[in-house]
């Protein structure tokens, strides 16, 4: 006899383990790619999202802070005053925390940059409706409305400041952006942007 008819008629031995090994081997494997082939692709909205996606997000930034008022702009004066449209009538509105060079004012000599500033808040204002925010202060000495001034989601006060056209001022009790305006005001100086390249 010979070992290969040995091993198929010994019942129990070595041959018949290896043999019913088999079909439980290709089972296993069958179950193992049923599972893998079978499970559904990874939801779009259950993926993590990439930096480029968050980015590109629309912003949920608001446009301006609450409690603001929105008014149309009638006209520019100078760089940090402009008349608005409010309860039915005109007024003139004066940025808080911020002054820019004079270009307008009768007792003084037009200031140096004081007609780029101008020229600055026209761009960032003219035609366009404001959203005007209050800090403590309704007015000031001349009876102007002391407010920060909001366009397209950017505080107006703030620009003009980062942009060399405006120095951060504080009159307490009104220093809302005070420190935001200084830390501006130090970055446009150290740059020599605007008045403190030119002047």
């Amino acid at each position: 006899m010979t070992p290969r008819r040995r091993r198929r008629a010994l019942p129990g031995g070595r041959g018949a383990r290896l043999c019913g090994a088999r079909p439980r081997l290709a089972v296993l494997a069958a179950l193992v790619l049923v599972a893998a082939c079978g499970a559904p692709p990874a939801s779009p909205s259950a993926a993590p999202a990439s930096a480029d996606q968050t980015t590109n997000a629309p912003s949920s930034r608001p446009e301006h802070p609450p409690g603001a008022v929105a008014a149309p702009v009638v006209r520019v004066v100078d760089g940090d005053t402009i008349v608005v449209r409010l309860d039915g009538r005109q007024q003139r509105v004066r940025y808080t925390g911020v002054n820019t060079p004079e270009s307008v004012d009768p007792r003084r000599a037009v200031q140096c940059f004081g007609k780029e500033a101008a020229a600055r808040n026209r761009a960032l204002v003219e035609g366009k409706t404001v959203w005007l925010e209050k800090d403590v202060s309704e007015t000031d000495q001349y009876g102007r409305l002391l407010r920060y001034v909001w366009v397209d989601g950017a505080l107006v006060n703030a620009e003009l400041v980062r942009e060399g056209y405006a120095r951060a001022v504080t009159y307490p009790p009104d220093v809302r952006y005070a420190e935001r305006f200084r830390a501006l005001e130090r970055e446009a100086r150290e740059a020599r942007r605007g008045l403190w390249g030119g002047c």
